[in-house]
């Protein structure tokens, strides 16, 4: 290599580096995307639609959610994964982040370092509940009935990876119980037949189980966080319903395509950050059973060692039931 060639490669570097700093201080030009992977209308739609809102009001352009359902959330993952990594294309998903690595034994994607972390949104809540006329009262009773039944009850959930199977497990892990298992092609199908009494018990998000239970359509038992949740003031907590250590929440976080640059991360961190902290958010979220998590969670550096925490504390569980998705 020429002694001209070597000093023109660092002039050449930062000639490269110009552009991409100029347009991370002037980002967003233009619209943005957020990629919901689940069906219009559930409880991840739900929450990416408030988010974004309140995103387009502080970066200037409009977010604007796109749903890509399917395969238990990875053909959204996916797509996000494989977009150009300029902060145009985003991805809100829930906890499924954590367990799609386990369940999944073949993708196209790499489903943990194909991501930046944006920010931690919320930790929904879970409510343990039932058809209307279970023959239980309260959780105590469900356990019985379901340890003496067990062959003739069933447990819903929205398909495998949805929140409710990965609620179902740790339930039947903790009652040391296997129960029959149906799952739905989404949310809004199981929830239907379980107030139709088409099926008996559920374990789902409060954005998806409030409305019916406050309505008295369903019956409801606990729901699985250390305290009791707002909206639902007089459902006591599955440790003080006789099931100490049963704690679960559905979270959601926020991501971009690996390479996007750490500016543009930043400014996408930002303005989630100051989306959560909008009143009105935080007093739809309150009406659903949950909250914005704390700002120092909704970093891109605290959402990764949470998410990764998270993945660790699935895998024996997911492993042990031995329910894997092709």
């Amino acid at each position: 290599m020429s002694q001209f060639t070597r000093r023109a490669l660092p002039a050449l570097g930062l000639g490269l580096a110009a552009p991409a700093i100029a347009s991370a201080q002037s980002f967003p030009t233009r619209n943005l995307s957020i990629v919901v992977p689940f069906a219009a209308g559930g409880p991840t739609d739900t929450v990416a639609r408030l988010v974004a809102q309140g995103m387009t009001a502080n970066l200037g352009q409009n977010v604007i959610v796109e749903n890509v359902a399917g395969a238990g959330g990875t053909l959204g993952a996916q797509r996000t994964a494989q977009a150009r990594p300029d902060g145009y294309s985003l991805l809100i998903h829930h906890i499924g982040m954590s367990t799609i690595p386990t369940l999944y034994r073949r993708l196209a994607y790499d489903p943990i370092n194909g991501f930046e972390t944006i920010g931690l949104i919320t930790e929904v809540p879970m409510t343990i509940v039932a058809r209307r006329d279970f023959p239980a009262n309260n959780l105590q009773e469900l356990i019985e009935v379901v340890r003496r039944d067990r062959e003739r009850i069933n447990l819903a959930n929205a398909g495998i990876g949805a929140a409710s199977h990965l609620c179902g497990l740790l339930f039947q892990s903790a009652l040391n119980v296997p129960l029959t298992t149906v799952p739905y092609r989404g949310t809004a199908p199981a929830m239907a037949d379980l107030m139709g009494g088409r099926v008996d018990i559920l374990c789902d998000q409060t954005t998806n189980t409030t409305q019916q239970i406050s309505a008295n359509q369903i019956r409801a038992y606990a729901v699985t966080t250390r305290e009791r949740v707002s909206a639902l003031g007089d459902l006591p907590t599955a440790a003080e319903a006789g099931l100490p250590g049963f704690e679960v929440s559905v979270w959601h976080g926020m991501y971009a395509p690996r390479g996007t640059p750490a500016p543009v991360v930043e400014r996408l961190s930002q303005a989630l950050q100051a989306a959560l902290r909008e009143a009105s958010l935080v007093e739809r979220f309150a009406a659903l059973g949950t909250a914005p998590v704390a700002q120092e969670r909704a970093t891109p550096a605290a959402h990764r060692e949470f998410w990764q925490a998270d993945v660790a504390r699935w895998r024996p569980v997911i492993q042990a039931a031995g329910q894997f998705a092709d």
